[in-house]
């Protein structure tokens, strides 16, 4: 089945031209420390001009293979090649990679003109050259009425910000975001992450992001790479990360998302139809199954997918489970609602609160309906 999922950032898939060339390259990396196997055999191809995120729990080893790129670490095995040029041997000092760390590293007894500058100084670039970049780097963060500041003087935000244009200032063909915005509140983590991504855009680089953060990732990426235990599981848009994980693993470590037990009952070209274990109610979805009939299979559905009624749907044999309601969370625009399975499983849906009063609202220990359409989940095997 064909089609377009969730909102497209912009006109820009490299990734999908089978002639596109990509401009970071690993082959075969593997890093090992010790016994250790941080990074497990890994082939990764990032184009130019991507904003490309490094997502996975802590020791996954997503900042090992930033930290390769940028020199810091060597490969035990592999290649990784930037622009077509093999980075063995290379020292971090001399290839066209930038790092800004969470830590923002400045440096206190500088101000905002000396710190950006700090890196084109160390390059010996002419006065005048360093001065232009140093204003065109100012204006790209908005910090001009600062320049003179030294960062105890500024925000968490505006030091974010200076890190950023310092990382920036030496033009490199990547740039390299270890965990940017994690010392930020959330409200300025949200308004820094469309910043990051116009500048982005604006100056036509390579972004490469480490980050734990799923929302982060979603936001900021034109592609994700799920990670765990030195292996990627997923490369994808984050629609399709979203929509159509490939494994219970990713599924279950983007958003929320409910997991099902089930059997195949039947196949047919654009439909497969499931037992539900432990509830005896069946479950249709619009698409082909990756099993065979028989088969233990796992049924995805995510909790904003499901509808939630106190009144009985007109037809119940497919797509629809009675429970009750067990706990509730409300966050203001949405409430998510907790519903115990007869079989004891506790599901997840979500609704959104379009109005500040409603007649009868769904409550504890309430006797709810979920239903959801044939489209609204997916049939995953591991």
């Amino acid at each position: 089945m064909s089609k377009t999922l969730g909102p497209v950032k912009r006109s820009f898939a490299p990734w999908n031209d089978p002639g596109a060339k990509p401009y970071i390259h690993y082959r075969g990396i593997t890093k090992r420390f010790g016994d250790f196997v941080a990074v497990d055999n890994l082939d990764l191809k990032i184009y130019e001009r991507e904003f490309f995120a490094l997502l996975g729990p802590s020791g996954c080893g997503k900042t090992t293979l930033m930290r390769m790129l940028a020199g810091f670490e060597d490969p035990t095995e592999g290649q990784i090649t930037l622009d077509g040029q093999d980075l063995a041997g290379i020292p971090p000092y001399r290839r066209s990679t930038n790092m800004m760390f969470q830590s923002y590293a400045l440096f206190p007894h500088m101000d905002v003109t000396q710190n950006i500058a700090f890196g084109l100084k160390q390059d010996k670039l002419p006065k005048g050259e360093i001065e232009a970049r140093v204003q065109e780097m100012l204006k790209l963060v908005k910090l001009e009425p600062f320049a003179k500041r030294k960062p105890h003087q500024m925000s968490g935000g505006q030091r974010q910000r200076v890190a950023l244009a310092r990382s920036l200032a030496k033009r490199p063909k990547v740039l390299l975001l270890d965990e940017p915005l994690g010392a930020l509140d959330k409200k300025l983590r949200e308004e820094t992450q469309f910043e990051l991504t116009d500048i982005q855009y604006e100056l036509g680089l390579t972004f490469v992001i480490v980050t734990h953060d799923q929302e982060e990732a979603m936001t900021l990426a034109d592609r994700i790479a799920v990670m765990d235990k030195g292996r990627i599981k997923q490369v994808a848009t984050p629609a399709e990360i979203y929509e159509e994980p490939n494994t219970r693993y990713v599924a279950d470590f983007i958003g929320n998302i409910n997991i099902l037990n089930a059997g195949v009952e039947r196949t047919e070209p654009g439909l497969t139809r499931l037992a539900a274990q432990g509830l005896g109610t069946a479950i249709e979805v619009e698409r082909d199954c990756p099993a065979a009939v028989g088969d233990s299979v796992f049924f995805a559905i995510r909790p904003e997918k499901m509808r939630l009624s106190l009144d009985a749907p007109p037809v119940t044999d497919v797509n629809a489970l009675q429970g009750e309601i067990w706990d509730i969370g409300y966050l203001g625009d949405v409430s998510i609602y907790h519903v115990k399975l007869d079989n004891g499983a506790v599901v997840k849906a979500t609704m959104t609160n379009v109005s500040r009063v409603v007649e009868r609202p769904i409550t504890w220990h309430d006797k709810v309906w979920l239903t959801w359409s044939r489209d609204a989940g997916l049939v995953l095997t591991s």
